[in-house]
Parts: structure tokens; C-alpha cells; sequence
């Protein structure tokens, strides 16, 4: 891969792992080979210092007090906040929303902007690929106001969607389209210019999913021209119970609190109140301090690499999964695309003759951790008539020795089972 026409420098896995301490462990007498990245990511020396320092010498509520540990609180998760938002090429660290999770981030615009401008005869877009976290605040939205939901279909096993099919769902009615850019089950990586592109031609609003695209690969808000974006600290080496949300801000503006208390507010009545400027009038009550400055030292972490050489170790990496699986088990069914350069960095896969949970079970014996399961994806699941999949999700740290782990571990489980993935 290339980046401003330069070849990019060489990224060494085996160096970065150093930083990650978990990485060191062993599970039932192996090394640790971790491979559930999709569902969270392991957190650098870095990070886990950060939190530490911040317990051990600045530990204070933000926003409130005139003391010099709330001071210097605010000013250090005030900071991380703009780092989150140069990240992702946001101006206005204003528009950068502390939330819970990419699933909070969601369930606020929904809430916050569905409620108030969704009415029957609207239609919400969304793709058979979706994490329930983009589904259910959507279904319950349109419960509640009366809009329809719609869903672009995929074609088959690779993922992608169907863009045929945009004529008829993409139309007038339309006001919002919330999309996944990159699929959490099977790595598809979705065409998200194109489709906000098309969604700009209908009127229609654009949330874009970015809890597997952030932590992977470079993302340029001003460059998608989304109107939302949302993502999770903890996918990309930051902390537990942080998320974002990134919004216009005429939008954010536009919008109701999505919750009530303390700090979101500017004044208070008996009957009323009036709520605080942006990002504080979404961020009621006292926010996880910690985790926002964490953030920040993970930002950093990943900014010393550059997500262009994330992405590029990714699909290196991925290419080498795929054709060892393949090469190695021609039985196997994998699902997402063929071409590492069209999905991220998971593979997901059915061994036929072996429960995907009894294949999570058996390499974790071999100290390798995958995920087993649906993955948050029953309406994907559905379409592709099966019950789940087995899928090894990779990241910065992750290598090809580790890939061999994972063959040699599903050898096992074929051995066991007295299988042939012939």
C-alpha cells in the first residue's frame, strides 16, 4: 500500500506487541493468540497508564469545580476530546459526543432526531448487514412515530449490497439511512461515499457505523460527508464504556437532549429548563473522566503507527488467513469478500460437521480466542439461512505465526470430531 504516492514504511507486529501486557499470558498451558478483536481490542502499557495516573493524582468530577484537581481533570479530558475529533478530521471538538458506546451514539440520534422529525409515510434505510445496535433503535423509533423501515438486501455469502436495488428503496421517502461501513460478521466493507452520495440526491440524512471502519483504517468525516458518525474506544485500544458520536452541528444543535440531569443544562426552573451548549447538552451527568482521557493516550498509540499502516498489516494479513484456510481445509465455508482489499480484517467461516461454538471451544483450548455465534446480526444470519459462524477477527498486533496457531487449532477440532474438511 501506498500513501501521497510513497511507499509506506515497514510496521513490525512483533514490536508492538511488547506494549500490550495481556499478550504475554498463556490459556490451558498455550500462548495466548487473540483473535477477537472484533468484539474488543487489548489495550497497550500506554493506555493502562493513563487511567492509573489519572487515579493516582487527578482523581475529580469535570466541568464543576474551581479546585485545581477539577481543573486539571477537565483540561485532560478536554484535550482528549480533540484529539478524538482531529482523528476523524472534525473542526469543532463540539461536535465530538461522549457516549457510553457505538450503541448508545446510535440509540442518541435515533432518539434525539427520529422522535422529534420521523412521522408516518417516512422511511428509515438500513442493510441486511447491521448490528442489532443499528437495528433495534431504528425498529423502536419507527414503532413509535409511525415510519417505515426499509432494508437493501446483500447477494450472497461475499456481502456486498445490493446496489440495484437502490432506485426503488432510496426515494423521496427516505430521511434517514443508517449504514454500517464495514460489517462486524463478515468484513464487508460497504460503499459508503456512494451510498451517502445517493442519500445527498434524495434529501435523506446519512448515520454511518464506523464501530469496525475507526479503529482499522483512516476515516474523514469531512471527506464522507456523513452527517453522523459513531464508534467505540474499546475496538480501538482504548477503554471499556466509552463511545462517540460525531454529528453536525446544525443537526446536533437541532436536537433534544437524549437525556436529563446534571451538566446538560444551562438554567432550571420549578417547570422548565434551558439545556447547555454542545457536546455537554448530550452528556448528562458525570462521564466516564477516565475512560474519555484514556482515549486520548489510545488515539496517540494509534497515531504513532498510522491507520494507513494499520489497514495495510490488515489486509495483509487477512489475505494470508483466507488462502491458508482455503488451501489448508477445502471444505470450508468462508464468508466476505474474496479480496482482502474489499473487507477488513475478519473471517468469518463454517467447518461442516463442527458447531461454530464447538470450534470456539475446542481452540480455546489451544489458547486461541475467536468469537462463536450470530455475532449481533440475526437479520444477516437469517438471509444466509444459517445459524452463525465461527469468525477470527485480526489487528495491529496480531501476526502469521498466530495465523498458523489458529490452522493448527482448527486441525484439532477437526481431528476431535473425526472430520475431514476435505
Amino acid at each position: 500500500m501506498k500513501t501521497n504516492g510513497q511507499p509506506l514504511s515497514p510496521f513490525d507486529p512483533a514490536r508492538a506487541r511488547l506494549d500490550f501486557p495481556i499478550l504475554s499470558r498463556k490459556i490451558n498451558g498455550k500462548p495466548l493468540v487473540y483473535l477477537d478483536n472484533a468484539a474488543t481490542t487489548q489495550k497497550p502499557m500506554s493506555v493502562i497508564m493513563s487511567m492509573t495516573a489519572y487515579y493516582e493524582r487527578t482523581n475529580a468530577n469535570v466541568h464543576r469545580g474551581v479546585h485545581t484537581l477539577s481543573q486539571e481533570a477537565t483540561s485532560l479530558m478536554e484535550e482528549s476530546r480533540a484529539r478524538v475529533g482531529r482523528f476523524i478530521g472534525a473542526d469543532d471538538p463540539a461536535t465530538v459526543i461522549f457516549t457510553r458506546n457505538a450503541t448508545e451514539a446510535i440509540n442518541l440520534v435515533a432518539f434525539a432526531w427520529g422522535r422529534r422529525h420521523l412521522k408516518p409515510g417516512d422511511e428509515i434505510l438500513l442493510t441486511e448487514l447491521e448490528h442489532h445496535s443499528n437495528v433495534i433503535p431504528w425498529q423502536m423509533v419507527a414503532r413509535d412515530t409511525g415510519a417505515a423501515l426499509r432494508y437493501i438486501p446483500i447477494t450472497g455469502r461475499d456481502g456486498f449490497l445490493d446496489m440495484d436495488s437502490l432506485p426503488k428503496l432510496l426515494t423521496g421517502r427516505t430521511k434517514i439511512l443508517s449504514v454500517t461501513h464495514a460489517s462486524n460478521a463478515l468484513g464487508t466493507i460497504n460503499p459508503v461515499d456512494e451510498l451517502i452520495r445517493r442519500a445527498r440526491a434524495v434529501g435523506a440524512l446519512v448515520v454511518v457505523d464506523g464501530a469496525q471502519s475507526v479503529p482499522h483504517m483512516p476515516v474523514d468525516v469531512k471527506k464522507l460527508g456523513c452527517d453522523f458518525l459513531a464508534f467505540s474506544a474499546h475496538k480501538m485500544l482504548g477503554p471499556t464504556g466509552l463511545g462517540v458520536l460525531w454529528g453536525r452541528r446544525s443537526l446536533l444543535e437541532s436536537m433534544d437532549p437524549f437525556m436529563g440531569g446534571g451538566d446538560m443544562i444551562k438554567e432550571v426552573w420549578t417547570d422548565h429548563a434551558t439545556w447547555n451548549d454542545l457536546p455537554y447538552k448530550f452528556e448528562a451527568g458525570t462521564p466516564n473522566i477516565t475512560g474519555a482521557i484514556a482515549f486520548g493516550a489510545a488515539i496517540d498509540y494509534l497515531e504513532r503507527i498510522g491507520m494507513d499502516r494499520v489497514r495495510a498489516h490488515e489486509m495483509e494479513l487477512t489475505g494470508y488467513a483466507l488462502q491458508r484456510l482455503k488451501d489448508r481445509f477445502p471444505g470450508i465455508i468462508l464468508y466476505g469478500p474474496s479480496d482482502p482489499a474489499k473487507r477488513g480484517g475478519v473471517v468469518s467461516f463454517d467447518l461442516p460437521g463442527i458447531h461454530a461454538h464447538d470450534v470456539g471451544t475446542i481452540l480455546d483450548r489451544e489458547g486461541v480466542a475467536i468469537r462463536a455465534g450470530h455475532h449481533c446480526c440475526q437479520v444477516l444470519m437469517r438471509k444466509l439461512d444459517i445459524p452463525g459462524t465461527a469468525r477470527a477477527s485480526f489487528y495491529l498486533y496480531n501476526t502469521r505465526e498466530e495465523v498458523e496457531a489458529l490452522v493448527r487449532a482448527m486441525e484439532e477440532a477437526e481431528r476431535l470430531f473425526g472430520v475431514g474438511i476435505r
